[in-house]
């Protein structure tokens, strides 16, 4: 069994000085005083019994979109995690900055909580969502790794994100009952009669002297995008309203019960551009505005957009105060701090200054005690996830895939457009020719020459997407490819091409940019967005504007994720609830041998001026 949360706190607070070094990066760290020592003396005699203000400090420390990641290991390499910059993953390497700052601070002086997209991200969470899942009747339920980490880490709360609901809401309930803390979500609600399906806030009792502690409030709020992105799990029983809306229902409710300070942990970026339009009437990245317009708000923990932000400052409309933001960077590769100083005065403590800094995982070693307590579940899941499951003929590369064709990109429109035939064979849209639509999810992805393994394949597809079937036009399908191909940004014909720079123009991410298996096309980036779809052909001739097609297409998309054009609103024919990652392995086992000979077309390019860009 692993170690409670009782055993844990007390032991690692008896060790964590010397589990890591003293090094702190990211912001200077200012050591506050000892409780006794911290507050001001009382005058009392000599100023006519007119006590000074006492002053204090403590501190939230806050991650977000961890992503199923606990140790520092990435399970589509089995390997430990690497990237350029030499950052680190994981909540046991975040569990040594925490107890850093708790020994700094004081461990009765911090908080921590974090703001979502906590179980979907890794075939370590995968497995215990679909493999040996959580959302089981009996006696034999498993311990989820994420909640085993976190309460023996000391969270105090953590918000609702929007992946949350990849595996359905049983999974996310199950989750949350295995929680030591409270699962925050006051926008998520019951459809039947809007009220809260999780606790929407908690208010939590600091004590910085020996008198009156100081209530911190602590408000939870998800994406409303979930209603789109994860339409097939929640339409009929969850919906999703505002963010800046649900504050501002809230935050008085909180001050009314006796929270003296507010800080908000949002699954939502600060200012981002909405990837669904107009679909919902609410952005999806509202964190600035709540700070902007909802007043009494001190601090808001950021996530959803995986960037880093140390410290933003918004002053809030209404009352002229400066709400401080910050977000860590995800895979628990930072931790924000929100160092707050407070004072009592006038019977109750206010807030005198608040600031935030972000913390680089990399600079310490992993907590044992995490990486210990969830050891036996890693090699199950390493062993699962290097099952042999075929061989490769050659080795299949995305390098390369933001900038041409290549097979490793076609094998996934192939794999998606072989089950929507099988799916409408001798039905009435048997004869629609099918078409497959796929994105450079993951840069690093790579099937090897030889044996295949699980991981690779997994490797490849790396979101829990399901695959459904609509009917798009000629017409229609090139306005989806217009609008795809705003993800480079326009170069003259002749000018210098540089790949760091070219793509991901109006921060369109990877995973937003589709190519098209079944089509044959030209993407002049020399012209601007909106006119660069030229040549465009469907077996040899060019494509018929009113001819329908049906396009395989992931859940994401077609619910209306990166507001691609047309799809959402297309006329659905078909859907599966089994993810496209577990399509692909059943696909390879099948086959036994991936040979791009079966499924490589070549089928585009990046010109200017009908030249060949690469």
């Amino acid at each position: 069994m692993p170690l409670n949360r009782r055993d844990f706190v007390t032991r690692s607070a008896a060790t964590a000085a010397t589990a890591a070094g003293a090094a702190l990066t990211g912001g200077a760290v200012v050591a506050a005083a000892p409780a006794a020592a911290a507050a001001e003396p009382d005058t009392a005699a000599a100023k006519g019994n007119k006590r000074k203000p006492r002053r204090q400090a403590f501190t939230v420390m806050g991650t977000t979109d961890l992503h199923g990641r606990v140790l520092n290991w990435d399970y589509f390499t089995d390997a430990e995690y690497v990237d350029k910059a030499h950052n680190a993953v994981g909540l046991a390497k975040i569990s040594t900055l925490a107890n850093q700052v708790r020994e700094d601070k004081g461990w009765d002086r911090c908080l921590l909580i974090d703001s979502g997209d906590i179980i979907q991200g890794t075939q370590l969470t995968y497995y215990y969502a679909r493999i040996e899942p959580i959302a089981t009747d009996g006696d034999n339920v498993p311990d989820h790794p994420m909640a085993v980490a976190m309460n023996l880490m000391g969270y105090d709360a953590a918000a609702l994100g929007n992946h949350e609901f990849n595996y359905g809401i049983p999974t996310v309930k199950a989750f949350e009952d295995q929680l030591e803390f409270p699962l925050l979500g006051a926008n998520a609600l019951h459809a039947k009669n809007e009220k809260p399906a999780f606790k929407p806030y908690v208010i939590k009792e600091v004590w910085l002297d020996e008198d009156t502690p100081i209530k911190v409030g602590i408000l939870g709020l998800t994406n409303p995008g979930i209603a789109i992105w994860d339409k097939a799990n929640v339409a009929g029983k969850m919906v999703f309203p505002g963010i800046v809306e649900t504050a501002a229902k809230y935050v008085p409710r909180m001050k009314a019960a006796g929270a003296d300070v507010i800080v908000v942990s949002a699954h939502s970026g600060i200012d981002e551009a909405t990837t669904y339009g107009d679909q919902l009437p609410w952005p999806e990245d509202a964190s600035g505005e709540m700070a902007a317009t909802v007043p009494d708000i001190d601090a808001v923990l950021v996530g959803h957009t995986h960037k880093e932000v140390a410290q933003r400052l918004i002053v809030n409309k209404k009352t002229g105060k400066t709400v401080v933001l910050s977000e860590p960077l995800c895979w628990g590769q930072r931790l924000s701090c929100f160092d707050f100083e407070v004072e009592f005065a006038d019977g109750h403590w206010k807030v005198a200054s608040v600031s935030s800094r972000v913390l680089n995982s990399n600079t310490v070693p992993e907590n044992p005690e995490i990486s210990n307590a969830i050891l036996g579940q890693h090699k199950k899941v390493v062993a699962y996830v290097n099952q042999n499951i075929g061989t490769s003929k050659i080795e299949l590369s995305i390098a390369d895939a933001r900038f041409k064709a290549t097979p490793i990109i076609d094998l996934i429109g192939k794999v998606q457009a072989d089950a929507v035939k099988a799916a409408l064979a001798g039905g009435q849209y048997a004869n629609l020719p099918v078409l497959a639509q796929a994105a450079p999810f993951n840069r690093t992805a790579l099937i090897p020459s030889g044996q295949v393994k699980l991981r690779d394949a997994a490797g490849l597809y790396i979101y829990e997407n399901t695959l459904e079937a609509r009917i798009l036009t000629g017409a229609q399908l090139k306005d989806y490819l217009e609008f795809s191909a705003k993800y480079y940004n326009q170069l003259a014909a002749g000018a210098p091409v540089n790949k760091d720079t070219l793509t991901n123009a109006e921060d369109t991410p990877d995973y937003n940019y589709d190519s098209l298996y079944g089509l044959s096309y030209d993407i002049d980036i020399a012209q601007p967005k909106g006119s660069r779809i030229v040549n465009l052909s469907f077996q040899g001739k060019p494509i018929d504007p009113n001819a329908q097609f049906v396009l395989a297409v992931n859940n994401y998309r077609a619910n209306g994720g990166g507001n691609f054009p047309h799809v959402a609103t297309a006329k659905a024919v078909w859907s599966n609830s089994d993810e496209i990652r577990n399509t692909m392995i059943a696909w390879v086992k099948a086959k036994g041998v991936i040979d791009p000979a079966d499924f490589f077309t070549d089928s585009w390019r990046l010109v200017r001026a009908g030249q060949p860009v690469f």
